[in-house]
């Protein structure tokens, strides 16, 4: 009950103070003081901690984020808030728990999330196609690929259109996808006037989705090795490739969304503020973000584009070596998309992409010297600079990691999840829920690979239970149970859409040099709007009974007549 005594003060004040930034800001501080020196004078707290009070490190930083509009210091304040609460409730006092739990903020969640060799991993090939990308925007590489898409993308629509082809077209994997596009498409996304928010919604709305659903991803292995979990618990007699299969006839989320972002470029229409974003940059031009490369380099595309090529044919070689086995590739009864799908699902995607972003900046380098118009020195130092542009989106997500992992100890997930599912329900709501359950994980860790770890093993043995217990028979269940595997993978991505804490959404506003914050507020309404018609139109009607495909076209029909009644032309 202190404990609770405090946060009110806090949420208290800063709800009060909302409009106001600066004033919100020292209502924080003040609040916060305020309840520290109560905390104080109550003495220590026994007991267990109460299991919701795990929800706190992510909504605090979600909301301090979006009050004082600076995330470094909300991640922090969000990370420092679990500690605070887990040291406290670990019999520490006030005051020690004050301290102890700012030291375990940097020494063992900080630190934590950097020892991760995943994230370690992600780290060196974000630098380095840093790295890269300025390399071949001094060489004079990149001006003459924008040049060149310049000719071909003479508006903000055909631009927008190359951006979500491109997508398309690395569909393999979601990291590569939004670091490739976002600076390729960049400088001319700002010449053609299409906003930063805009480039950062496309990217991110299609990258996650097209590598959830296809065939041959980095996601596949993951998502295989989930549902498995869960259908070995079940004792089902079937792989967890025909599962998948068979699900994608339910994925409503990942098809309607990229199905939205097409329409709201066709049409050329907007709403909430995505459309004041795009306004903005109809009637100021953004500024070319590129370094601006010595007059005497001539512009040659192909000096962009080798070290472009090389990173995207790197990826695809490196998850090829990484997941090769002799043994798939031996087994004369798989096909040959089979065995492809598989080696790919079971590559270690990060290795991969380390390789090929090494790969890539050598090649910029090397092709930089052969023209023997720019010195070593030189290319030494542009890609120092490089390394300097990527600095503040590493700090972000080393942030965002930290406070992931605060929610990981705290099992905020497992709290979220027993919430939901202490309701009796019919089995037909069932996906429905689990569609909402994996959206609230997602948003509140930030991860959707994490969310489908943590959901797939409990909810599709408890589903299948559901069913069986309200006497439905197996070919009754399969087409809910398929529902349900789906929705857990539509969900963890919509939560992730919609996530301030998310990496990928971090990694589509840094490639986008779009204000991360920015990016968050202008896709959510999108998000929430493809989520809601998933939700009403496709998840529910399926599982009492309406043929997927009929679902999905009433869902097509609402989004696209929300577009053009609720959409205004820019």
């Amino acid at each position: 009950m202190h404990l609770v005594l405090y946060i009110s003060l806090t949420l208290a004040g800063n709800f009060r103070t909302m409009k106001r930034r600066k004033t919100g800001i020292i209502a924080i501080l003040a609040t916060f003081i305020i309840g520290m020196a109560i905390l104080y004078l109550i003495g220590p707290i026994a007991g267990p901690m109460p299991l919701w009070m795990s929800i706190l490190p992510p909504l605090v930083a979600i909301m301090m984020a979006f009050i004082s509009k600076e995330v470094l210091s909300s991640l922090f304040i969000g990370v420092f808030t679990g500690t605070f609460i887990m040291a406290l409730f670990g019999g520490q006092a006030p005051a020690t728990a004050l301290g102890s739990g700012l030291l375990r903020t940097v020494d063992t969640y900080i630190v934590g999330s950097l020892t991760d060799q995943d994230h370690v991993l992600i780290i060196v090939f974000t630098l380095m196609i840093g790295g890269m990308v300025r390399i071949i925007t001094t060489n004079g590489g990149m001006q003459g690929i924008i040049g060149w898409l310049s000719r071909k993308a003479r508006g903000p629509r055909s631009g927008q259109l190359m951006t979500f082809f491109m997508d398309l077209c690395i569909f393999f994997d979601d990291y590569s996808n939004t670091l490739v596009v976002g600076n390729t498409m960049r400088p001319i996304a700002d010449r053609l006037k299409v906003s930063r928010e805009k480039l950062a919604y496309i990217i991110d709305s299609t990258s996650a989705p097209v590598a959830a659903v296809a065939f041959i991803t980095t996601w596949i292995g993951a998502e295989l090795s989930y549902i498995q979990d869960g259908i070995n618990i079940i004792g089902l007699d079937s792989s967890a490739y025909s599962v998948f299969i068979n699900s994608l006839a339910y994925s409503f989320y990942p098809f309607l969304t990229l199905s939205f972002v097409l329409m709201i470029i066709l049409s050329k229409r907007d709403f909430g503020p995505m459309l004041k974003a795009e306004r903005k940059a109809q009637a100021v031009a953004t500024a070319n973000s590129t370094t601006a490369h010595d007059n005497k380099v001539k512009n040659h595309a192909i000096d962009a584009l080798i070290p472009l090529a090389v990173l995207i044919l790197g990826t695809i070689g490196g998850l090829l070596a990484t997941g090769y086995n002799a043994s798939v590739w031996g087994h004369t009864e798989l096909g040959f998309f089979s065995k492809l799908s598989t080696t790919i699902g079971e590559a270690n995607s990060y290795i991969a992409l380390l390789w090929a972003s090494l790969l890539s900046l050598l090649t910029s380098i090397i092709i930089t010297l052969a023209r023997g118009t720019i010195k070593l020195g030189k290319i030494m130092g542009e890609m120092v600079e490089g390394f300097k542009s990527m600095f503040n989106a590493v700090l972000i997500l080393t942030m965002a990691w930290s406070i992931a992992l605060v929610t990981k100890d705290m099992h905020t997930a497992e709290f979220v999840s027993n919430l939901l599912l202490q309701w009796s329900l019919s089995p037909v709501l069932v996906p429905a829920l689990t569609f909402i359950l994996a959206a609230l994980i997602g948003f509140s860790t930030g991860t959707s690979w994490g969310t489908m770890a943590i959901l797939y093993p409990l909810i599709l043995p408890a589903s299948w239970l559901l069913c069986q217990q309200n006497g439905l028979t197996t070919d009754a269940t399969m087409p809910l149970f398929y529902n349900v595997v789906a929705s857990v993978m539509a969900g963890a991505v919509m939560g992730d859409h919609c996530s301030p804490i998310s990496d990928t959404t971090i990694m589509s506003s840094l490639s986008s040099q779009c204000d991360h914050l920015q990016h968050v507020s202008t896709q959510m309404p999108y998000a929430l709007t493809v989520g809601t018609t998933a939700l009403l139109f496709g998840v529910l009607p399926s599982a009492l009974g309406i043929p997927s495909w009929v679902a999905f076209l009433i869902a097509f029909a609402v989004l696209g007549l929300i577009v053009r009644f609720v959409g205004k032309k820019i």
